[in-house]
């Protein structure tokens, strides 16, 4: 549990190291009260990192739940686009069933194009076509100029489904750039972290040998 709020205890990290910096200016110059300024900012600064022993843990993120491939997973972008094509797939065999049912076009209707088309042959044939056989051929034309508006409208929206899945890949490639940049990033700060830290301590090795 917190003994102090993190704004108050924000303050007296910055607080507490102006002392030390103020402290150690004072020793460098060699000016007067330099020993008792730097035991001051020492001794505040002691007190502050006593005081953050109390203070309650920062909440990590595990940002690998969200870059699988910080923790040396797969990116979920490729289990996306291996999926996508499935999806798409049943979305057209839907969007087909239902043109289909539209034009009514089934079983029953297929016959009657096919006896349509017998009929006609014969009535060519015989050269004496019938009322029946010029019925059934424009019956077969009108459904068949249907079914050719249908597989336009299956065409555009094959299009739109492949043109979606384009823009998910590309946002999916975006995403996994953006993890890498993420962790080079977080490695650059580890590493000026302990660059910052090594010098820290060795300005304080440093007063110190001189006190």
């Amino acid at each position: 549990m917190a003994i102090l709020s993190p704004r108050v205890m924000n303050f007296a990290y910055g607080f507490g190291a102006a002392v030390v910096i103020v402290g150690a200016l004072f020793k460098l110059m060699h000016w007067p009260g330099a020993s008792a300024m730097l035991i001051a900012g020492l001794g505040t600064e002691a007190l502050i990192f006593g005081l953050s022993a109390f203070e309650t843990p920062a909440q990590e993120l595990d940002w690998t739940l969200v870059y699988p491939e910080l923790a040396g997973g797969q990116p979920t972008a490729k289990k996306a686009r291996k999926e996508e094509p499935v999806e798409a797939q049943g979305i057209l065999s839907q969007k087909l069933d239902a043109m289909l049912k539209e034009a009514k076009i089934d079983g029953e209707l297929m016959a009657s194009l096919g006896n349509s088309i017998k009929n006609f042959e014969g009535a060519a044939k015989n050269m004496a076509p019938t009322v029946d056989a010029i019925a059934g051929q424009k019956k077969y034309a009108d459904e068949m100029l249907a079914a050719a508006n249908n597989m336009a409208s299956l065409n555009n929206l094959y299009k739109s489904q492949l043109e979606s899945a384009s823009r998910n890949a590309e946002a999916n490639q975006e995403i996994a750039e953006n993890a890498a940049k993420l962790k080079e990033q977080m490695q650059s700060m580890t590493t000026n972290i302990a660059t910052l830290n090594s010098v820290y301590g060795g300005m304080l090795s440093a007063m110190s040998n001189r006190g």
